[in-house]
């Protein structure tokens, strides 16, 4: 991460960006749209900065450090996993799961589900109990 922090000015300026997912002081969030352009480009043999600036981004407000950062991070993701290696998968794998509401049919659902294993547990506890019971005769 760049140790340059935004402005309150350069966050608006940035935010006005279509290619800006999210952006704090500290980091920006790239569209996956603008990771998957900024491919394309590169492949064509466009430069990083120049893709950069043709998409509406300001270097002296980014950083040069950041921009090449990017970029790397970018093109060892593609080569490696493809285009699916662009994509922002934070949101569906991070943190704690999200507590929501469950209706009374997926109550309903669980508590059956719930129910079947402690039947299944009960059941191979008997048959472990039985079986020591055949040993402990045998002796």
């Amino acid at each position: 991460m760049s140790k340059k922090k935004f402005t309150e000015k350069e966050i608006k300026q940035l935010k006005g960006n279509p290619y800006v997912k999210s952006v704090s002081t500290k980091a920006i969030t790239y569209t996956d749209e603008f990771k998957r352009i900024f491919i394309v480009e590169y492949e064509k043999g466009k430069f990083r900065k120049q893709i950069f600036e043709e998409h509406g981004f300001d270097i002296d407000v980014i950083g040069a450090q950041r921009v090449k950062c990017s970029a790397e991070r970018w093109i060892k993701a593609y080569r490696e996993i493809g285009l699916d290696g662009l994509r922002d998968t934070r949101a569906g794998h991070s943190g704690r799961p999200r507590e929501k509401e469950l209706t009374l049919e997926e109550k309903y659902a669980r508590l059956e589900a719930q129910n079947k294993l402690l039947k299944a547990e009960n059941e191979l506890l008997k048959k472990i109990q039985m079986a020591e019971r055949g040993l402990k005769e045998r002796q």
